[in-house]
């Protein structure tokens, strides 16, 4: 268990310039994230698209903004627990929170992370961003067994892998298993619905080269249902475009059809709710529950607008609030990077007296 003063869920922008204001507070914050690098929407939905309206930043990358909060943070050294998601949140006799993540790895035999907060500010965006599900009869009996939706370090090495997916994760995976070494799978079969491909150009041609190489196969077509055989997947059906029925053979099933988000278990932690959406007290951004704060697109007030630059806002009076909550003998006064020492050496721009 991790015993800490704020637990930020989501490392998004939003959550990322909270534990930056968190920090100015001189509150170290512990941050829980579903992916598997931060960022949240921006950087795995648009990471190399043009962002315009960050303020002072003419134009920006959604990655470039993320490595950009990252050295931003990095003098407050937070602890991250990505692949995690939030399933449970309970108060404590004392006024913590005992805050419980199950790991978000593919295998349900990797476990998950338990938090006691003083404080927690729930940043989720839109909610957590997971893996989008094949849905197929039977099909969910094998996962964390035969059926992956991350490649990581499952044990895929020497066996036939089937991958179902079309864009960059989908082919970068396929080149991975391919590869010559102790990860190399036996086969590596790519099924997409139709004969083009979503990756970069350079992934693409050496995708092509594997191919012609015979190092991976490719078949277009519609998955339409598994085979079982003693408790074990042993294939895949596929509905090609010339309406034939092909089963590919498999030991192992890589599912890589992108992500979409969820708001998931923050639905049943009794908080106050509107439309989906956490209502807050547009003063502290506190929620329903003491101690719960909410910033960024997971949060509904009159006016609300779903920008960084509100959810910036946000977190810099939910800062304010938490650092209120567990010092309320502080003196309150208002103090400023430009001329404050004592932010400064929080921020590694003055040695400490």
């Amino acid at each position: 268990m991790i015993e800490t003063d704020a637990l930020v869920i989501g490392a998004g922008p939003v959550g990322l310039f909270t534990v930056f204001q968190l920090g100015l507070q001189g509150i170290a914050a512990q941050v829980v994230d579903v992916l598997d690098e931060p960022g949240g929407q921006c950087a795995a939905l648009y990471p190399d698209k043009p962002i315009y309206d960050i303020p002072a930043v003419p134009v920006c990358t959604g990655r470039e903004l993320t490595l950009n909060l990252l050295q931003q943070v990095s003098p407050f050294q937070p602890g991250f627990h990505l692949s995690q998601q939030v399933s449970t949140l309970a108060r404590q006799s004392d006024g913590r929170w005992l805050v419980g993540t199950s790991a978000n790895t593919g295998n349900p035999q990797h476990l998950g992370q338990l938090f006691l907060a003083r404080t927690v500010v729930i940043a989720a965006g839109v909610g957590a961003f997971v893996p989008k599900e094949l849905k197929l009869e039977g099909l969910a009996a094998f996962a964390g067994r035969q059926l992956f939706y991350k490649l990581g370090a499952q044990p895929l090495a020497g066996k036939n892998v089937v991958i179902v997916g079309g864009e960059d994760d989908a082919v970068a995976n396929a080149i991975a298993l391919a590869q010559p070494g102790p990860q190399q799978a036996r086969s590596v079969t790519l099924v997409h619905r139709r004969d083009v491909l979503q990756a970069s150009p350079d992934a693409l041609a050496e995708f092509a080269a594997l191919r012609a190489a015979g190092r991976i196969h490719f078949q277009a077509g519609q998955v339409t249902g598994i085979h079982v055989a003693d408790d074990q997947l042993t294939g895949m059906l596929v509905n090609t475009p010339e309406d034939l029925t092909l089963t590919l053979p498999l030991d192992a099933l890589l599912v890589c059809q992108g992500i979409s988000p969820k708001l998931g278990p923050v639905a049943q932690w009794g908080l106050a709710m509107e439309r989906k959406q956490l209502t807050v007290d547009t003063a502290t951004f506190a929620t329903s529950a003491p101690g719960i704060f909410a910033v960024g697109d997971v949060i509904t007030y009159p006016g609300k607008k779903k920008l960084i630059v509100s959810g910036f806002h946000e977190a810099t009076l939910a800062a304010f609030a938490v650092a209120a909550l567990l010092h309320p003998d502080a003196s309150g006064v208002l103090q400023y990077t430009t001329s404050s020492a004592l932010l400064q050496q929080r921020l590694g721009v003055l040695p400490v007296a």
